[in-house]
């Protein structure tokens, strides 16, 4: 408490009437990712004290829930949840508040009770944020963005290729307000995909159409996905490449002759 007494966020945060230092964090986050705009729904996980709600009520003005294991204390205009975020049971409060379509943001800037072992603390921070990304999955509009607090170590590169599997433009970065001394950084993803299909799915397709610019165009589940450098009336294994919230670009693996039937998923390896 010392140290935060001498912290200049610390002095803003209770100059300026927000529950934590943290606030000015969201507030950069924003202002250098634009995350949250007005009117959005926003739904924050491990949301106590409640500094960031604060902050994403002023931002968006809409519909902003908090989720904690523990009471959050109430806050003008905002809706509290005291449940897991693991739990389906607080999935489907989140649901029945924020509406079936799901919430245009979720945050996460929680962190695990520190034991003071570096790997272990990691691997906890890992294991939350984890579950925070689970239950964005579940709860996201579609092209909705994500935003969680997550410690730096040797499984922060694993984890960002699960973010990256599931939204369009995926950034990490480390905002002012952060102590210069914390290995904290905030993973912010963009565009969340749901897609029937992910980067590196592999199917046997055959090619029928050819888009405008030439490269075949197969739909997969109803999603159209376009293959490179083949031509109508061939069978190809193709890999996907990258994900867009409306289609998909694939590479062809194996070229394997002319198409005699329809086309068929093949399990990825």
């Amino acid at each position: 408490m010392a140290r935060d007494r001498r912290d200049y966020y610390y002095h803003q945060a209770k100059e300026e009437g927000y529950r934590s230092r943290a606030s000015f964090k969201l507030k950069q986050i924003n202002e250098r990712h634009k995350v949250i705009k007005r009117g959005d729904s926003v739904v924050d996980l491990g949301a106590a004290p409640g500094g960031w709600l604060q902050v994403a009520k002023e931002l968006s003005g809409g519909k902003v829930l908090g989720v904690d294991l523990q009471r959050i204390v109430p806050i003008e205009g905002v809706e509290t949840i005291q449940g897991d975020i693991n739990a389906e049971s607080t999935i489907k409060k989140i649901i029945k508040i924020v509406g079936e379509k799901g919430a245009d943001v979720v945050l996460c800037d929680a962190a695990p009770n520190l034991s003071g072992t570096w790997s272990y603390d990691h691997a906890r921070s890992i294991e939350l944020s984890t579950s925070a990304l689970e239950c964005a999955k579940k709860i996201l509009k579609p092209k909705g963005n994500f935003v969680v607090k997550v410690f730096q170590g040797d499984m922060f590169n694993d984890y960002m290729e699960k973010v990256r599997d599931n939204f369009v433009h995926v950034k990490a970065y480390s905002p002012q307000a952060s102590r210069s001394q914390s290995a904290e950084i905030y993973v912010i993803g963009k565009k969340f995909l749901t897609a029937p299909l992910r980067k590196g799915d592999k199917f046997v397709v055959d090619i029928e159409n050819l888009g405008s610019s030439g490269d075949g165009a197969v739909l997969i589940e109803g999603f159209v996905v376009f293959v490179k450098e083949v031509e109508v009336g061939e069978k190809v294994r193709i890999k996907i490449k990258d994900v867009k919230p409306n289609f998909a670009f694939a590479d062809v693996e194996e070229r394997l002759g002319k198409s005699e039937s329809p086309e068929k998923p093949e399990s990825s390896d």
